[in-house]
């Protein structure tokens, strides 16, 4: 039978493993802070992370629809005119 794989001794650092390969350390991990500030301050940087991935997700959308128009108008003007080595 195949060998199961061992399985981390401490399940925190398990989990920490799992939700952060490269294992640079995330604060409050393992240790939850009790600070509103600190929390607060935290809601607001992940906002502000929020934001500018919904705008880079505008900006790929948008540049697909224009690839898409662009792709559609080339498409529309080649297929009236004769390919190369095609005799009309």
């Amino acid at each position: 039978m195949a060998q199961q794989p061992e399985l981390p001794k401490d399940w925190l650092e398990f989990m920490q493993k799992m939700w952060n390969p490269m294992s640079f350390p995330i604060p409050g991990m393992a240790m939850p802070t009790v600070n509103i500030e600190e929390i607060e301050k935290k809601i607001g940087e992940l906002k502000t992370v929020e934001t500018w991935l919904t705008m880079n997700v505008g900006f790929v959308q948008m540049t697909i629809q224009t690839l898409e128009m662009q792709k559609a108008a080339l498409e529309s003007l080649t297929a009236g005119s004769p390919r190369p080595g095609e005799k009309k």
